[in-house]
């Protein structure tokens, strides 16, 4: 589908970054810019950049950078088009729709463009037999009113109903034009030998939305009793939907968990229902599967702070425990509430109301470790072995706590209510963070041996931990992933920082006759850049300017090629920015670069000009290496005492030690 230049445009000026990245993750702003850990590689530190006023990102950590219509594409994983038809859709702009999709137009799609197309419309074919047809009303609506929910809750939740027959929806499917590969990829068709049918049948389905609400799966009950059959019915893995990155009613809960700054974590798909219809909006679950890595980090993106909500059950409590100290392990913190026994959260809202179930997490919620203290004492009763046991659980889940204060506090309170000398506890964390390194180094050096020709990166350095002094925060975990830009060679600073100029200031008047666009290209004139992409740039800036267009910041962040589009953007985004105290606070004038640009395009051409003549001089000083005759080195001797001097003049401007 082809979308005009004007809708592109009107989308791309319509849309907010700050809006846009901030439906994702949580923003907090620093100076003029906004700061987040970035959803694109994990991290502890905010690395993770938004500046409203350039309408870009950049992380500062893994490089990863664009506008709005690149975030979209970078964190859904979906092309230019579907990401302005994402934005297209938030903020009301409308885009010709292509009518239902043929057998050719579906081929010539990118795959999870058409698997999006397709799960969308079968959400929409579910929704429709639940409300239009006799059976979906009479069987599935039945069933969602009987568990208390009402119309507006099972509209916004998107729920719907798949009929008992055998092929029904892939009928349908199919008559709409769509292939049956595709829906077989989407998992909404199963194919054996020569047979197909729905995969979903006679169920009432829970539609799975990722983060920015296209639906990716579905979840499915049966509603009649049958031991052959599983009570719960999901999604197989697919190109756009894995289990493990994935939360149910993190769509439609991102909003509450960011205002609450706090993300209730239970089990299903009816505990969240039901939570949100109590006007408990900040719930998510984890579906019933363990909790994993990404899942933590996803909540992570919103807030820092977890409550799991339990059921009353004693072995679902253990059982979910390592959960938990993930949550810890990421840095999260963590509280607890558990359910009196025979209850979960749908069926406790139910029970009590609103109100009262409020009342019950803001009474009952513990931290963590006490929780996990009080759960493992009760066990060991007056049994000194199990409670040895206990306390060696217990400091694991404090060592993975990467906070060296939150340690702290925590084996402060864990000694209290164990009765013993907090060394002890600390004494055993550093044990267990010795055993930690040195089964990596192990591991490290089994892997070297194993694959000589693919060795893996090395093992974190080993600390030396004295017994009774906390480890550092950075001991344990992964490396972290680190951008490092490739050594360059001097000249190219300063191509760079020429670029960087033109295309921050290319309108600005530098004098009374010259902008700075042409000093700066009148100044270079005749120089080829060693860096291609720098060459292009001045390339579509000489081409711009003969049409009579200045182009500068606003056209190279949202070009068309995405090479230029980031280098752009590398170039004007800035790491660390100058405190409004100065002026604010201190009444103290710093002048900016824009109030200095004469001076600063002057020397920026001196520094060019004086890496291009001492380049001269070295490529002169080989030649002369390579002199055949008494003659040719003195011609090379007479060029090289021209470019010397030469040097020395543009060193004694910039104020230069020339040698």
């Amino acid at each position: 589908m082809r979308i005009s230049n004007e809708v592109v445009q009107q989308i791309q000026q319509s849309a907010d970054i700050v809006e846009v990245v901030g439906d994702f993750v949580t923003l907090k702003k620093r100076g003029q810019n906004l700061m987040a850990c970035c959803p694109f590689h994990n991290e502890k530190t905010p690395s993770f950049s938004v500046s409203p006023a350039k309408g870009i990102y950049k992380c500062f950590g893994c490089g990863k950078s664009g506008d709005s219509v690149k975030f979209v594409m970078d964190i859904e994983g979906v092309s230019y088009v579907e990401a302005l038809r994402y934005l297209g859709k938030k903020y009301g702009i409308e885009i010709e729709e292509q009518a239902a999709p043929t057998d050719t137009q579906l081929q010539q799609q990118h795959e999870k463009d058409s698997l999006y197309i397709v799960l969308n419309y079968a959400k929409n074919y579910y929704q429709n037999l639940l409300w239009q047809s006799d059976e979906g009303q009479a069987v599935g609506l039945s069933y969602f009113k009987e568990r208390g929910f009402k119309d507006n809750t099972i509209k916004d939740f998107e729920l719907g109903y798949s009929t008992d027959a055998w092929d029904h929806f892939t009928k349908d499917a199919i008559s709409k034009g769509y292939q049956q590969e595709i829906l077989e990829k989407a998992g909404l068709l199963i194919r054996k030998e020569e047979k197909q049918f729905d995969r979903f049948r006679g169920r009432v389905i829970f539609p799975i939305h990722n983060v920015s609400g296209k639906v990716i799966a579905f979840g499915a009950r049966i509603l009649k009793a049958d031991k052959n059959q599983p009570k719960y019915l999901n999604s197989p893995e697919t190109e756009v939907y894995h289990k493990s990155n994935i939360l149910y009613g993190m769509f439609q809960a991102k909003t509450a968990i960011r205002n609450e700054d706090t993300c209730f974590l239970v089990e299903g798909y009816t505990d969240v229902i039901s939570l949100h219809q109590a006007g408990i909006n900040n719930v998510v679950a984890s579906s019933g599967t363990s909790l994993t890595l990404e899942q933590i980090r996803l909540i992570g993106r919103f807030t820092q702070n977890v409550t799991v909500l339990y059921d009353g059950d004693a072995a679902g409590i253990k059982a979910s425990l390592r959960g938990t100290d993930m949550i810890l392990e990421e840095g999260l913190n963590v509280k607890v509430v558990v359910f009196p026994d025979g209850n979960d959260p749908d069926s406790y809202v139910r029970q009590i109301g609103a109100t009262a179930f409020k009342e019950f997490i803001r009474q009952h919620s513990k931290d963590f470790i006490t929780f996990k203290t009080e759960l493992y004492l009760v066990e060991a009763a007056n049994d000194p072995f199990k409670k040895a046991g206990i306390i060696k659980e217990i400091v694991e889940s404090i060592t993975k706590i990467p906070d060296p204060i939150k340690r702290a506090v925590f084996f402060r309170q864990t000694a209290n209510l164990l009765q013993m000398d907090e060394g002890t506890l600390i004494v055993e964390s550093n044990q267990i963070l010795k055993k930690q390194q040195a089964d990596k180094e192990k591991k490290g050096k089994m892997a070297k041996t194993q694959s000589a020709s693919n060795p893996p990166s090395p093992p974190p350095l080993v600390y030396d931990l004295p017994e009774g002094i906390m480890p550092p925060p950075e001991l344990d975990l992964e490396e972290p992933v680190e951008f490092q830009e490739p050594k360059k060679n001097p000249i190219v600073y300063q191509e760079q920082e020429s670029i960087r100029l033109l295309i921050s200031y290319a309108d600005q008047p530098i004098d009374e006759h010259n902008k700075l666009c042409n000093y700066l290209l009148a100044e270079i004139e005749g120089i080829e850049f060693q860096t291609p992409i720098y060459n292009r740039i001045l390339d579509i800036f000489r081409a711009q300017l003969q049409m009579g267009h200045i182009v500068g910041t606003e056209y190279f962040i949202r070009h068309w090629d995405a090479d230029i589009q980031a280098e752009a953007i590398n170039l004007i985004s800035q790491k660390y920015q100058l405190s409004e105290n100065w002026l604010d606070k201190f009444q103290i004038f710093i002048p900016q670069e824009k109030d200095m640009l004469t001076h600063v395009a002057y020397s920026n051409i001196l520094r060019l000009k004086h890496r291009i003549v001492q380049d001269k001089i070295t490529d002169n000083m080989k030649n002369l290496a390579k002199a055949q005759s008494s003659a040719e080195q003195e011609t090379i001797m007479r060029i090289h005492m021209q470019l010397k001097e030469i040097e020395k003049q543009i060193a004694s401007i910039l104020g230069n030690v020339v040698r």
